[in-house]
């Protein structure tokens, strides 16, 4: 592995993207980091010494001069949440198909190494257990149509060029904390959480079996360092072309029962007694099958990556610290 590494971090403001920039000043000091992003939502503006560029993925002059010089492209930029997708198509095709196709181009030209997440959104409904990336292709929603179509770019862009490796990333949780400050997002288990401090009750849309495969933010950020590592060596080798991994955890629980779990967790944690209602699901959109394995020994054979978070375990931490606020 080279001594001197230079990385680029785009989203670096976000919920993956500065949890990443942090793993990555633990693990290697004296590798050079460059972080950017636009602010669309994530508002951490410097992680340790490394102040975070304002730049946008769309604006592909700006993009390519910042990243000038860089080794490797951790692409964390996006409009990830479903919603927002469908509420503005035009801002997530521009961010997820543009912007990714400009990240790529410009490591097509540099031979820059890139690290991309797809998303278990471009599955749709699964009809075969456990899930690898050979799994069929067969999004649901725009959010998942947009990170296909910035998979398929990314394979055909990295073909003779550069190496990439692509995250087949399942369903997000967790928070953590830069320099004070704390980064979370709305995701489902982070949701629950949030409905005990406030009194609400927890609500699961119907039919409430429909099971999700769940991975801590944490995990994630490390398996981005696990892929830099890597890269910086096939660098070295002169390799080029698509690798993919499973980034999930051997969690997939319907959501009801997360729901349930984190009604227990409350009351043994809080004394707080919070109510679960099933409620109309006003999705038309939703994978509703009733298990969600997912097969991550790829990952483990080839990045030395496994997951260490317990979603128990990290419901009673969130629990803990947030009655500690």
């Amino acid at each position: 592995m080279q001594d001197s590494v230079s990385i680029g971090i785009t989203g670096a403001a976000g919920f993956i993207g500065s949890r990443v920039v942090e793993r990555l000043q633990t693990a290697h000091p004296d590798w050079e980091l460059t972080a950017l992003d636009n602010f669309y939502l994530g508002d951490v503006r410097q992680i340790g010494d490394v102040e975070i560029q304002h730049v946008d993925i769309r604006h592909r002059h700006q993009l390519e001069e910042t990243l000038d010089g860089v080794d490797i492209v951790l692409h964390l930029a996006a409009i990830s949440g479903v919603d927002d997708c469908e509420s503005n198509p035009d801002l997530a095709y521009d961010v997820n198909v543009t912007g990714t196709g400009n990240v790529g181009w410009f490591c097509r030209k540099t031979g820059a190494g890139l690290v991309f997440p797809f998303s278990m959104a471009v599955l749709g409904d699964p009809d075969s257990f456990p899930i690898t990336v050979d799994a069929a292709r067969d999004p649901m929603n725009w959010y998942g149509r947009t990170k296909l179509l910035g998979e398929r770019t990314l394979e055909m862009l990295a073909t003779d060029a550069f190496p990439v490796h692509l995250y087949l990333k399942s369903n997000l949780y967790g928070e953590h904390e830069i320099d004070g400050q704390r980064v979370s997002k709305n995701t489902v288990i982070n949701f629950f959480v949030n409905r005990v401090f406030n009194d609400e009750p927890l609500t699961v849309y119907e039919p409430g079996t429909q099971a999700r495969n769940y991975i801590h933010v944490d995990d994630v950020a490390r398996a981005y360092v696990k892929s830099a590592e890597r890269m910086t060596d096939q660098l070295e080798a002169g390799e080029t072309g698509v690798e993919k991994y499973e980034i999930a955890s051997s969690e997939d629980p319907g959501v009801m029962q997360v729901a349930e779990l984190v009604q227990q967790l409350a009351r043994e944690e809080l004394d707080r007694d919070v109510d679960v209602e099933l409620v109309e699901n006003p999705r038309g959109y939703e994978t509703l099958v009733e298990e969600f394995a997912v097969d991550t020994s790829k990952a483990r054979d080839q990045l030395g990556w496994t997951p260490e978070r317990s979603v128990e375990d990290s419901i009673r931490k969130l629990l803990r610290e947030k009655a500690d606020q």
